[in-house]
């Protein structure tokens, strides 16, 4: 990050532009002709300011259809940063997370949320940076019968709200392995299944291999009350063949729980989810944490970077892309906050008659091609004059 501390784009834009020419940059830079601006009920709002988090909401609509009737989805992204120092008992730091968190989730509910998401590895540090397995391995927990899954279960049926949400996972049926996982609770307050990480990075400060390795359950979709969605977890979506595939098995909606840094990655970040969004015909809704993290002890990474015990800043912006390549201004690259967006499923659909991507796309071809460079004796179809 630089000097300057640019908390947030849109109010950057809207300081600075008159509103004429604030309007014909937003339709470039965000795709819409119309304000999107969604009016949220007091009690949401004042949820917000109590507990000092931002809240945004924002809609996208679909062309009324004679025969189907719109399928009005609101969404719920949560990015926050921790709540006590790295050094604190690791339930205390824990129960802290928890107790922001509920209050999130439970604006979100007072907004109408059907689905909420967290950030990756919400009930932690992010200390897969320091490669020091105590005591960070202590966070790890169950999928399904883990402490927080319980407590979110009891969330998603009170509010009845599905609730997706991404933790260190301890396998105890296969030797206590340790996997970074999605866990999806249904608005029945029943655990409905998990996705495990399917890329995991070695660059900079994120060694997280030394803590699990890339999971093992394929790309699963959801089928809820609210829609079909899927969980590509953070490092993931630098792959389109991870969007894809999600994409190819029904995904309406497709969560990103991130945790990346400044200077690292923001170039990419508003681009890659809206790519993947206008590529596969399905809502996008990439979250990424806030807040720099201090650690205990000094850790290297593999940048020649000195040895150091910040991680960070994380530059939270986390915003929504539909199929049709619209999207939502970010919630601020600083501050916790809940961004609430109202979808018409029907977009997708409409979107794919309009493009016809699935239409155009060769999959045989891309499957011939794909099992030759997958071979050992592969050579690059490169043509060269004579």
């Amino acid at each position: 990050m630089s000097a300057f501390e640019l908390k947030n784009l849109d109010e950057c834009l809207e300081k600075h532009l008159p509103a004429e020419e604030l309007k014909e940059v937003k339709r470039i830079l965000y795709g819409v002709e119309q304000d999107q601006t969604l009016e949220l009920p007091a009690s949401a709002s004042t949820t917000a300011k109590e507990n000092g988090f931002e809240i945004k909401g924002y809609r996208f609509s679909a062309r009324p259809e004679q025969l189907r009737k719109p399928r009005l989805v609101r969404v719920g992204a949560i990015q926050n940063s921790i709540a006590l120092p790295t050094t604190a008992p690791i339930g205390e730091q824990r129960e802290g997370i928890w107790k922001k968190v509920k209050a999130m989730i439970k604006a979100a509910a007072e907004a109408g949320c059907n689905i909420v998401c967290t950030q990756e590895a919400w009930t932690m540090p992010f200390a897969f940076c320091t490669r020091e397995k105590f005591p960070w391995c202590e966070f790890a927990e169950e999928a399904e019968k883990g402490p927080t899954t319980k407590m979110l279960a009891e969330l998603a049926k009170a509010y009845n709200m599905v609730i997706v949400h991404s933790i260190l996972e301890r396998d105890v049926e296969h030797g206590e392995t340790i996997w970074n996982t999605a866990v999806v609770i249904s608005n029945s307050g029943r655990y409905l299944g998990k996705h495990r990480k399917n890329h995991i990075p070695r660059v900079g400060d994120f060694n997280e291999s030394t803590y699990y390795m890339e999971g093992n359950t394929g790309h699963p979709v959801f089928e809820t009350e609210f829609g079909k969605i899927a969980i590509n977890i953070c490092y993931g979506r630098h792959h389109p063949q991870n969007w894809m595939m999600f994409g190819l098995n029904g995904a309406e909606i497709v969560f990103n729980p991130s945790a990346t840094i400044g200077r690292l990655s923001e170039p990419l970040w508003s681009i890659e989810a809206r790519n993947a969004a206008i590529a596969n015909s399905y809502f996008t809704v990439p979250i990424n944490r806030v807040g720099t993290e201090e650690f205990p002890n000094e850790y290297t990474s593999g940048d020649g970077q000195p040895a150091h015990k910040q991680f960070g800043p994380f530059y939270g912006s986390t915003y929504v892309a539909a199929p049709d390549g619209s999207r939502t201004p970010s919630l601020s690259r600083c501050q916790d906050g809940l961004l609430v967006t109202e979808l018409d499923l029907n977009l997708c659909r409409q979107v794919k008659d309009f493009w016809g991507f699935r239409q155009t796309q060769r999959l045989p071809l891309y499957a011939e091609s794909l099992q030759k460079a997958s071979e050992l004796d592969f050579k690059p179809q490169i043509v060269r004059e004579q």
